[in-house]
């Protein structure tokens, strides 16, 4: 595959990875402005327990915003726009973490998600993704600096 074929995935990869999160984020948000959620399933903290749906929506906001933000900004970052390109792999690895650490707090609910079968689903592909990403960035070294630079 070509450099430029590698780029173009790795940069529509972190693009929508940031952009699920995003439209989780969303349904937080909806869940904290108290609209009707229908039947999506309402994010919960093994945690904290007791914290009141709302409350917990708009902490779990954080995370998919910070999230959210970090894989779009990598995404960027990654194709030359706007961020130094230098920046992509701390971006990408910073919302790694950060989506991780969300989903473990949050029961493991991806918000919006109609039922448990799809929230796991959308769970377990983020997951997958994050861990992607880190085994990518820290342990195989991939992509090449030399391909892409620092």
């Amino acid at each position: 595959m070509s450099p430029q074929t590698i780029k173009v995935l790795i940069t529509a990869a972190l693009l929508l990875h940031g952009l699920a999160h995003g439209r989780a984020l969303f349904s937080l948000v909806a869940q904290v402005a108290g609209a009707p959620t229908g039947a999506w399933l309402l994010v919960r903290s093994w945690l904290f327990p007791s914290l009141a749906p709302r409350i917990a929506a708009a902490i779990a906001a954080i995370f998919w915003l910070a999230a959210t933000v970090g894989f779009i900004a990598a995404a960027l970052s990654f194709y030359g726009g706007f961020i130094p390109g230098q920046l992509w792999r701390q971006l990408a690895i910073v919302a790694s973490i950060v989506s991780i650490i969300g989903i473990a707090l949050f029961n493991g609910i991806w918000p919006g998600a109609p039922s448990r079968r799809l929230s796991n689903l959308d769970t377990s592909i983020a997951l997958g993704m994050n861990v992607a990403i880190l085994l990518s960035l820290l342990w195989l070294q991939w992509p090449p600096y030399t391909m892409f630079g620092k």
